[in-house]
C-alpha cells in the first residue's frame, strides 16, 4: 500500500493543526524547556514527513527499511508497464529529501554563522567602550539604561550597562546575571539558530512562525527558572522590570525586551508545577510524532 496519503495528511496535521494546540495549552509554560523540545520534536516530525511524502510520491511501490537508511538503499523496486523512466522516479524520490536536508542543513549554517560575525563585531566593539569586572565576572557598558545581555558562543560574555549597576541592589543584579549565564550554559542560541532555519525553509508554514516566536519566549522562561532558584520571584521581577526598555544587540539573549511582561506574570502569578506525570506523558507524544511517519512509511521496518 502506498503510504502517501496517510504521510501527507500527517504532515499537513503537524504543521497546521499542531500548532494551535500548543498555543491553546495551559502547560507549555508551566515546564518551558518540555514545550521548546516540543515545538523542536514537531518541526522534525514535518520535516521527516515532507521528504517521506516525496519518497512515496515518486515511487509508490518502495517500502522504507531501516528509517532513514531507506531513502537511499530501498528495496523491492516493481516498475509497471506505463509508469515513469524508474531512473527519473528514483532520482525524485532521492533527490526531494536530500533538497530538504541540504536546505534546513545550509540554513541552519547561515543563521549560525551570521548571529556569530555580528556577536565578534560587538564583542570588538566591547572591548574598546567596555570595562571588565572581576567582580560580576561580566563587561560593564556605559550606558544610561539599565540593560543586561550575554554574547554567547564558544568566548561567551555577560554584558551589562553601569546604569543597571548602580540601580539595580546586589540580589537583582546576582539574579540577572544567573539569567544571562542560564543562556550561555543552555547553549540557547544554537536552539534559535535551529528554529530560524526551519523558518527560513518554511517561511509560510505556521509551524515554522509559532515555533521560532514561542522557541524564543520558552527559553527566556527557562532562564528565569535558573534565576529563580537562588533568588526570589519579587527580586526577579523587580529586576526584569527595570530593565523592560532595553534592547539586546543581534545575536545576543538579553533578560529585557518585548516578552517582559508575559513573563513577569508568570513569576509573580500563582504557580503551579507540573505534574511528573505530565512530563512523561508529554515526552512520550513528542517522540511518536518523530516516529511515526517512520513507522507509517516502513510497514515492514520492525519485521
Amino acid at each position: 500500500m502506498n503510504a502517501a496519503p496517510v504521510l501527507i495528511g500527517y504532515t499537513a496535521a503537524v504543521g497546521l493543526v499542531a500548532p494551535r494546540l500548543m498555543l491553546r495549552a495551559a502547560w507549555p509554560h508551566q515546564a518551558p524547556a518540555l514545550a521548546a523540545a516540543v515545538w523542536h520534536a514537531l518541526a522534525v516530525a514535518f520535516s521527516i514527513g515532507v521528504a517521506l511524502s516525496a519518497y512515496n510520491l515518486a515511487m509508490p511501490t518502495e517500502h522504507l527499511h531501516a528509517g532513514l537508511v531507506g531513502l537511499l538503499h530501498s528495496c523491492g523496486l516493481h516498475v509497471r508497464a506505463g509508469e515513469a523512466d524508474p531512473h527519473t522516479a528514483h532520482r525524485l524520490a532521492v533527490g526531494v529529501p536530500a533538497a530538504v536536508a541540504i536546505a534546513l542543513t545550509g540554513s541552519f549554517a547561515f543563521h549560525s554563522m551570521r548571529a556569530r560575525r555580528a556577536r565578534t563585531v560587538r564583542r570588538r566593539a566591547l572591548d574598546l567602550v567596555g570595562r571588565h569586572s572581576p567582580r560580576l565576572s561580566a563587561t560593564v557598558l556605559p550606558y544610561d539604561i539599565p540593560a543586561a545581555y550575554c554574547l554567547p558562543g564558544r568566548r561567551p560574555r555577560i554584558v551589562i550597562s553601569d546604569a543597571a549597576v548602580r540601580e539595580l541592589s546586589p540580589d537583582q543584579l546576582g539574579a540577572v546575571l544567573e539569567h544571562e549565564q542560564a543562556h550561555i550554559a543552555g547553549r540557547h542560541h544554537l536552539v534559535l539558530a535551529s528554529v530560524e532555519a526551519f523558518h527560513s525553509v518554511f517561511r509560510r508554514l505556521p509551524l515554522a512562525r509559532h515555533a521560532r516566536e514561542q522557541t524564543a519566549l520558552l527559553l527566556e522562561m527557562v532562564a528565569d527558572d535558573r534565576a529563580l532558584r537562588s533568588h526570589s520571584h519579587e527580586v526577579l521581577a523587580t529586576a526584569m522590570y527595570e530593565m523592560a526598555a532595553a534592547r539586546a544587540p543581534k545575536g545576543a539573549l538579553a533578560a529585557g525586551g518585548h516578552t517582559v511582561l508575559i513573563r513577569l506574570t508568570r513569576i509573580l502569578g500563582p504557580r503551579k508545577a507540573p505534574h511528573p506525570a505530565l512530563w512523561g506523558s508529554v515526552a512520550a507524544v513528542a517522540v511518536a510524532v518523530v516516529l511515526l511517519p517512520l513507522l507509517v512509511a516502513c510497514p515492514h521496518g520492525l519485521g
